[in-house]
């Protein structure tokens, strides 16, 4: 199983191009839970929630991922819980910390900040897209995780990605 993470800040496609290679590839997606868990919260999300939202993104992917068909696409990671833990609240459970260093994706796609920001009642940080994309790249860096840099528009963010998607194949065919 080959796994993908689609990881960035707010507003970056990173849903949209999970879907579209989950489609390409005719295998599944992970999506982001903190959406349906945000969204039904009914109350400010809390340092506790990151964690809860943290288990729950987890266990969705670990459910999918025994529908998956040789390739796992997730929308988010444990990279992304981390940045907006440490920004919402100038600090991450331990135990998030350690998922992430212990994720296994093959390859993240740090999705750039030159589409237009779309506004959602989720997003909180249009004026900071630059600054998250900024800590992101820091954050691969420091894990040393294989990552590329994703721009452009929705057409050639896919192409692209696929172009990637095709070398780890290719990769992973040789080793194998």
């Amino acid at each position: 199983m080959l796994k993908i993470a689609i990881t960035g800040p707010e507003s970056t496609g990173k849903s949209t191009l999970a879907a579209q290679l989950a489609e390409k590839y005719d295998t599944v997606w992970v999506p982001e839970y903190a959406r349906s868990y945000v969204g039904n919260l009914g109350r400010p999300y809390t340092l506790a929630d990151i964690e809860a939202i943290a288990k729950g993104q987890q266990a969705l992917e670990q459910q999918l991922e025994q529908k998956a068909t040789g390739l796992l696409f997730a929308d988010t990671d444990m990279l992304v819980l981390k940045v907006w833990s440490e920004h919402a609240f100038g600090h991450c459970p331990a135990w998030v910390e350690e998922k992430l260093r212990a994720q296994e994706y093959n390859l993240y796609l740090l999705m750039g900040v030159d589409l237009p920001w779309e506004p959602d009642p989720q997003r909180e940080h249009p004026h900071l897209r630059q600054f998250f994309y900024d800590w992101y790249k820091r954050e691969l860096q420091a894990l040393q995780v294989p990552f590329v840099e994703i721009q452009g528009q929705r057409e050639e963010r896919l192409l692209q990605a696929c172009r990637q998607v095709e070398a780890l194949r290719y990769e992973n065919k040789k080793l194998n």
